[in-house]
């Protein structure tokens, strides 16, 4: 009976996540209401909190469910032991990429937190979570890239901070550009193309280099 209530738990969970997705994609994430959100998940709004604390929360579990599948690759970026961390790193971007086209999911999750989404300053709102997983991710990144300087992959004296905020808003615009206007390119063939791209960047640009010289 306990684990059959745990399964039930977790499909209602599901369910709720599922029509979040629907909801903030069709409504936007202002105008969808936790309201919308049970109705169309079958559920009351008590169980909607038994779970989840608002929307804030609902945003960053439908973020979560689309980067679940390439956690394993990304850890493996930050693997004291793996001898070619950049090289992981250019495949885990070629396949954020690709997904951002290829998968449904992602790029609704992605629409809606790019193009459906207010971004005000509210205690618990959308802002703050989405600062928070964007500091998340440069601990990440800045833990890689370290590696991959002391694999000599990337220049040893590359400038961390600049590196930091060149890759976060390449890849940022990249997707947010293509959601924009997605005739323009297919993501998923040339998500190798940018993926090198943003390698390059930090390979070659002397801008990139703590010992640039001073204009």
């Amino acid at each position: 009976m306990a684990r059959r209530t745990k399964e039930e738990a977790f499909e209602t969970r599901q369910s709720i996540i599922d029509a979040a997705e629907k909801c903030f994609h069709e409504k936007g994430v202002s105008r969808a209401s936790l309201t919308d959100i049970a109705q169309a998940a079958g559920v009351t709004r008590g169980a909607i909190y038994w779970h989840f604390q608002g929307k804030a929360d609902l945003l960053d579990a439908l973020f979560q469910r689309i980067h679940m599948p390439l956690e394993e690759l990304s850890e493996a970026t930050r693997d004291p032991d793996e001898p070619h961390p950049l090289e992981l790193f250019r495949e885990l971007l070629t396949q954020v990429f690709r997904r951002v086209e290829s998968d449904p999911t992602t790029r609704r999750v992605h629409e809606v937190i790019f193009l459906k989404c207010e971004y005000t300053d509210e205690p618990c709102g959308p802002k703050k979570h989405l600062q928070a997983m964007r500091q998340e991710h440069d601990n990440q990144l800045l833990i890689t890239l370290q590696l991959a300087v002391a694999r000599g992959e990337l220049p040893a004296d590359l400038d961390m901070e600049l590196a930091l905020l060149c890759v976060h808003s390449f890849i940022i615009g990249v997707i947010n550009q293509w959601l924009m206007v997605p005739t323009r390119l297919s993501l998923s063939e040339r998500a190798g193309d940018v993926a090198d791209a943003i390698l390059d960047m930090l390979k070659l640009s002397p801008a990139m280099r703590t010992d640039r010289a001073t204009p």
